[in-house]
């Protein structure tokens, strides 16, 4: 029978990180996946649900969380109810959180112990994914989907003097039609730390397995980025899906009750890859 259990953690600065697990308790000790959403994206968007139920039917525990700072709350965990929090993120504070939920993993306090994870990163969460997996022989094996090469490709560079001189910049979220603040200390954090967020740096010193998958169709994040993490760690499984778009087929609300046919052909990729 599948099964979701849910859990909160205390995450960066004390914030907390709703986090569920899925999985057919017919399996005996599967193997755990987390997976890490990407900017103005959370655990329960869209198809990720039937993400979780699917990777379960083929013998894996899903796990999905929010971010401490994505802007839902515990209250309101599909709404961007705490914007004070999303202008404060980071990428080492996603770093922070995402580390956190590795601990909770392979401690066995609430879940069967693990000796170890895989990992899937979309987007921007793939960057965030590529940089732990370089910092963290727990990660086994890491898939991104749609990931990003850098994390100033997310805006124009010239925008950066005039966010710097009004501390925030409004990034909108053309689903709600909010204006989403973030402050300026995101470029403070890149500049601080210009070799550990520098996502294909970090990329060439990945040596687990890595399977690098983007759509063709991607309107949001060009497949030539995962073209330039590939090109930085050649080691790894490059696949081009035809036909895929940044979501590979995935929208919120969804309404459907079936993965769409792109994203069932991404977890066909994935769970052969990390059966392997």
């Amino acid at each position: 029978m599948i099964r979701k259990d849910s859990f909160t953690l205390p995450g960066a600065k004390g914030r907390p990180m709703l986090i569920d697990v899925t999985y057919d308790d017919a399996f005996k000790n599967p193997p755990l996946v987390i997976f890490a959403h990407g900017f103005k994206g959370f655990k329960d968007w869209g198809t990720h649900d039937l993400l979780a139920r699917y990777f379960a039917e083929k013998g894996f525990r899903f796990l999905k969380f929010n971010f401490s700072h994505n802007g839902t709350t515990p209250a309101n965990p599909l709404d961007f109810a705490d914007l004070t929090a999303f202008a404060d993120n980071t990428v080492s504070i996603e770093l922070e959180d995402l580390d956190t939920i590795i601990d909770f993993a392979c401690s066995g306090a609430s879940m069967p112990m693990t000796n170890g994870v895989y990992l899937i990163g979309h987007s921007m969460g793939g960057g965030v994914s590529i940089i732990k997996t370089a910092e963290d022989s727990r990660i086994k094996k890491l898939v991104t989907m749609a990931s990003i090469s850098g994390f100033r490709n997310l805006w124009p560079k010239q925008m950066e003097q005039q966010w710097r001189l009004q501390s925030v910049f409004y990034f909108e979220n053309k689903r709600t039609g909010q204006q989403m603040p973030v402050k300026s200390t995101l470029l403070d954090d890149l500049d601080s730390h210009p070799l550990r967020l520098d996502i294909i740096r970090q990329a060439s010193f990945v040596t687990q397995p890595w399977l690098i998958v983007h759509g063709d169709a991607d309107p949001t994040v060009p497949a030539s980025h995962s073209q330039q993490l590939y090109e930085a760690n050649p080691a790894a499984q490059y696949i081009v899906q035809k036909g895929a778009d940044h979501t590979f087929g995935g929208e919120h609300p969804f309404t459907g009750d079936a993965l769409p046919a792109p994203l069932v052909e991404f977890c066909d990729t994935a769970i052969s890859f990390l059966s392997k």
